[in-house]
């Protein structure tokens, strides 16, 4: 299916924050995760814009309101050595879908892919979401179904952090131990 004619896909400028964030909002009530949501305004201009950006943003505009957007960075495959497109979030506005909105995103995603000379584009999806796996299969993308995904979240990021630290004092604490009961 074809855009219509009053359809645009655009890079994301840092004005565009807030309707990032808008549709960021929008996408959690639509995986019933809403209050999980706890980004700002602020972080978004810094993470998306800032100095090193983690990610980057397409948006999609119908007559000039905005209907969806596609967050996606980079990530690596050492088997392929090349970089790869991961695509964090797609979404479209439950009202707008039917309408070729969400391929359009991802046909904009490919060519960037493509001209960027990444070896794969890849994404995660919700088990229960049927109609975006529907839609997945039809483009041809395949399931991995012999991989998990893991997660630390931040909390555990950093008590593993710490707990790398705490583990080498206590080695070392053991290796001495160890060490001067081999003296006596």
């Amino acid at each position: 299916m074809k855009a219509p004619e009053n359809f645009q896909i655009r890079p994301a400028r840092v004005q565009d924050v807030p309707i990032i964030l808008d549709l960021i909002r929008d996408l959690a009530t639509y995986e019933r995760a809403p209050d999980e949501v706890t980004a700002t305004e602020e972080q978004l201009v810094d993470v998306l814009f800032g100095e090193r950006p983690a990610a980057e943003v397409l948006l999609a505009f119908e007559a000039g309101s905005p209907v969806g957007f596609a967050v996606y960075f980079y990530n690596f495959s050492t088997w392929l050595g090349r970089p790869g497109l991961y695509l964090e979030d797609l979404f479209v506005k439950p009202e707008k879908r039917g309408k070729g909105y969400g391929r359009a995103l991802l046909v904009e995603l490919a060519k960037i892919a493509r001209d960027r000379g990444c070896g794969r584009m890849e994404w995660a999806v919700l088990d229960w979401n049927e109609p975006a796996i529907k839609f997945y299969r039809s483009l041809d993308a395949q399931p991995m179904h012999e991989w998990t995904v893991f997660r630390l979240t931040r909390d555990e990021i950093a008590k593993l952090a710490d707990a790398a630290g705490t583990k080498r004092v206590e080695d070392a604490a053991d290796t001495a131990a160890t060490t001067d009961s081999k003296k006596e």
